[in-house]
């Protein structure tokens, strides 16, 4: 497949700024109030109570992407489409030359965009199973491998700086994932190198398949798979596992984490965070999708709780003591968002303010009568910890009520400072570039 390459530049006619959304049912809004510069802050004393709304089915419809298209960003920030015609591109990241890899899941490949020649993209592997995580390791100028998560399996490839097509087949490090479900299984590893960050989410929204007990008693299954870890179906799910870089010493890292679909290491305090799709039928503004740090034995909440000690009254079958050691969110994301990618900026091209915040593309779900997500925001950060806060960044995709053009998906930092998108719906990469 011949991708087509372009560098036209999007609309920069940008609706009116606001400072914030107010508190209380306000902060949930819609894609209506969505402009670069919206702040959101969203608390647990916000939400609403179960079923506050009746839940709702309706899915976009992705029509073609306008000319142009009406994207918007703050002035002095560019916007312009890099590449068209990818087969489901999800996520994303660059190689020390500037080379960009990314996972073509639809097409079950890795594809590299170069800078050199955009318009004609090598394929570095194919034949992979929804390859969706990307991992160069070891960090820095001179990576010797890449390491990319399928839906069923992580394998790693020998890598070069420079090199644009694998030499030879991958070595499988994690032969078996559970497959089915949310199949986006992203990586990261920790700074000392020691441990591999394997995020797995949930076969279903709600532990279908979960029997009333797990086998051995409740006390011997969390000794040894961790505190609040499903079972049945639902084994080794909704979960953070850890591993050795040679896929060894298998462990369960952090429970709870429903759809864990983008994982991060924060640069300044080397620790793991996750982009989290909470679950749907609750109504439209419940519960919340959110952005944490993931600590160690953690437990998350799903599927029993949600956003703390917040019970799902769909279950009842919750293990005694549970829901005083759920571990609450650090940021919570208008609910029904469907946060997949996040990175953090570490560029120069940016005004100094980004320096350490993250960006988390938001990819729209179907379980809300009124439509969130389809765009990227800016989560804000101080001494290396969330504010709470986070604010639109790249918006416009949402063309009305029922059609959206574009579903953002990976977020990576380009060699030069700019950000990188990609999206699902029409299958195209975005560059957002800043010149004051």
């Amino acid at each position: 497949m011949r991708i087509q390459a372009v560098t036209l530049m999007a609309s920069l006619a940008t609706p009116a700024f606001a400072q914030g959304v107010g508190s209380g049912p306000v902060v949930f809004g819609d894609w209506r109030q969505d402009a670069p510069g919206v702040v959101h802050r969203i608390t647990p004393s916000d939400l609403p109570a179960p079923f506050a709304t009746s839940s709702a089915a309706r899915g976009p419809s992705v029509v073609a992407m306008p000319q142009p298209a009406p994207l918007h960003v703050l002035p002095g920030f560019k916007v312009s489409l890099v590449a068209r015609g990818l087969d489901m591109p999800r996520e994303m990241r660059t190689a020390p030359n500037g080379d960009v890899f990314l996972a073509e899941s639809g097409a079950g490949g890795i594809r590299v965009i170069t800078q050199d020649d955009p318009q004609h993209p090598a394929i570095f592997a194919r034949d992979l199973e929804l390859p969706y995580g990307l991992l160069f390791w070891p960090p820095g100028p001179h990576p010797t491998q890449l390491y990319v998560a399928a839906g069923n399996r992580v394998v790693r490839f020998g890598y070069q700086p420079g090199q644009r097509v694998a030499a030879d087949g991958p070595e499988v490090v994690i032969p078996r994932l559970p497959t089915g479900g949310h199949w986006t299984r992203d990586l990261a590893a920790s700074p000392d190198g020691r441990t591999l960050y394997v995020a797995v989410g949930s076969a279903s929204n709600l532990g279908g398949g979960m029997p009333a007990e797990p086998p051995g008693g409740l006390a011997a299954w969390q000794a040894a798979h961790g505190l609040g870890a499903a079972w049945g179906d639902e084994q080794g799910r909704a979960d953070v596992l850890a591993y050795r870089l040679d896929g060894s010493e298998a462990k369960t890292f952090a429970t709870g984490l429903r759809n864990c679909s983008g994982e991060a290491i924060q640069p300044e305090t080397g620790s793991l965070f996750c982009a989290v799709n909470e679950r749907d039928g609750l109504g439209d503004n419940l519960p919340p999708d959110y952005v944490t740090h993931v600590e160690p034995g953690a437990f998350y909440g799903w599927p029993w709780f949600y956003i703390g000690d917040h019970p799902d009254p769909r279950l009842h079958n919750a293990p005694p003591g549970l829901s005083s050691q759920v571990t609450v969110p650090d940021m919570l994301i208008q609910p029904h968002s469907a946060p997949l990618g996040i990175v953090f900026y570490e560029g120069t091209q940016f005004p100094a303010d980004y320096r350490g915040d993250a960006f988390v593309a938001l990819h729209g779900s179907w379980n809300r009568a009124e439509r969130t997500g389809y765009k990227v925001v800016r989560v804000r950060f101080r001494s290396g910890k969330p504010t709470g806060e986070y604010e639109d960044f790249l918006t416009g995709f949402v063309l009305s009520d029922r059609a959206v053009f574009g579903r953002p998906v990976g977020v990576a930092v380009a060699a030069d400072g700019s950000l990188l998108v990609s999206e699902d719906g029409n299958g195209t990469l975005w560059r957002v570039s800043y010149r004051p």
